[in-house]
């Protein structure tokens, strides 16, 4: 990058984020807040995420509220449609008495709240894995200290959820709450309640069935890496050697690709090996690949915490891991952490599935399990809902509800 390009991007985002997007901010504000308006801030995602799927069910089905989501689609969106998405995010989030967020971003930590207003962020992820947001401010992936100071990521949270009272240091480094740690509250994610939920699991049985007919008798290996590069120009890795794993397990196995959803490139899978390996990315959920996968190969993704509540093995397919903790860094050390072999080739990890009666440690992810997912009891959705909400809600249950 020339330096006029470094320039123009300094001045650009310093105009849009601290003149015009806060001006406009403050314009929207001049109107008054709705009691009944919820707004849910989608920053990167076409439709409503997992994060947010059994929160807007609960709020839509059972009160009688003015609910919103706004898509912005960073990363995604290009040019006019893209501020037109902002500057909508901003009119409706001015007006509304709850701000519900799942990221951080510049757009939304430069707001400041109004009197009245109550804003959370229910995070994408469980546990602490990776770091992010300040966390960063030393590592290639992240902005560097002086700016992550003068453009903070997070406004003024009422409540923050995570999964477990282990991670609530991670959050608050990662955030800048040291002022206001507690509003970072271990009550679960509500995502993760479909986990306790039978009909759930049973229905994500019967879709991989209908969607992978090949995967009728047979068990399965699910790969979930994270993406790789900045958000932007996201990519999914192309490490994982289908023709080894097909030579192997094609007989007792399907494998099933699950990229990250932020991604813009992603490994083709060989027509040879069509009958074995699918790319189910855009066709299955993860909550769908978690109930039903035998075995979990992923590297730095947050799913493995998610993961760890059914108790099933995990490989951790590390080939650039030297190389990733220079980019990002992790909250804890990589191979302690981990409750699963750490690989660096195709052939350890087919060397451990096939011998993996013997090799698999139960009791390691039951303690990662305990250490890292234990605010996730299965009712995570109600304790959030009570706990931002409090008893103001109440008065926006549906009569027939009463």
């Amino acid at each position: 990058m020339n330096i006029f390009n470094k320039i123009y991007r300094k001045t650009f985002r310093f105009l849009t984020r601290k003149v015009l997007f806060k001006i406009l901010y403050k314009h929207y504000c001049s109107k008054p807040i709705k009691d009944d308006k919820v707004t849910f801030l989608e920053l990167r995602l076409p439709h409503l995420s997992n994060n947010f799927q059994l929160l807007h069910k609960e709020l839509t089905t059972n009160y009688d509220l003015d609910v919103n989501v706004c898509y912005i689609r960073q990363g995604f969106a290009r040019g006019t449609d893209k501020y037109k998405r902002i500057f909508h995010f901003l009119k409706e989030a001015a007006t509304s008495k709850y701000i519900i967020l799942n990221e951080g971003s510049d757009i939304t930590g430069g707001m400041e709240k109004r009197e009245g207003q109550h804003i959370m962020n229910t995070w994408h992820g469980c546990g602490a894995f990776k770091k992010f947001g300040k966390s960063t401010a030393d590592k290639i992936f992240g902005d560097t200290a002086k700016n992550a100071a003068r453009y903070p990521a997070h406004p003024d949270y009422d409540l923050v959820t995570v999964s477990s009272p282990e991670v609530v240091w991670a959050y608050i480094e990662a955030m800048g709450k040291e002022d206001k740690p507690e509003c970072i509250k271990p009550l679960g994610l509500s995502r993760t309640d479909v986990f306790y939920d039978k009909e759930f699991i049973e229905a994500a049985k019967e879709k991989v069935a209908k969607v992978i007919p090949a995967s009728k008798g047979k068990k399965i290996i699910l790969y979930a890496p994270t993406f790789r590069g900045r958000t932007k120009g996201a990519y999914s890795p192309s490490e994982l050697d289908v023709k080894k794993f097909y030579d192997s397990f094609k007989d007792e196995y399907v494998l099933l690709f699950k990229h990250h959803p932020i991604t813009h490139e992603r490994p083709k899978i060989p027509a040879e090996y069509s009958g074995f390996a699918f790319d189910v990315t855009d066709s299955l959920t993860i909550e769908d690949l978690i109930c039903v996968s035998d075995i979990c190969i992923s590297d730095y993704s947050s799913l493995v915490f998610e993961y760890s509540l059914f108790e099933r093995p995990m490989i951790f397919f590390a080939y650039d891991l030297d190389e990733y903790f220079d980019w990002r860094g992790f909250y804890y050390n990589y191979d302690e952490l981990t409750p699963g072999p750490v690989v660096t080739t195709n052939d350890e990890m087919i060397e451990y599935i096939r011998h993996i009666d013997e090799k698999f440690d139960v009791d390691k992810v039951r303690e990662f399990r305990k250490k890292f997912m234990s605010s996730c009891d299965g009712n995570a959705t109600n304790k959030i809902i009570a706990e931002f909400f409090g008893k103001d809600l109440e008065k926006y249950r549906k009569s027939s509800l009463k």
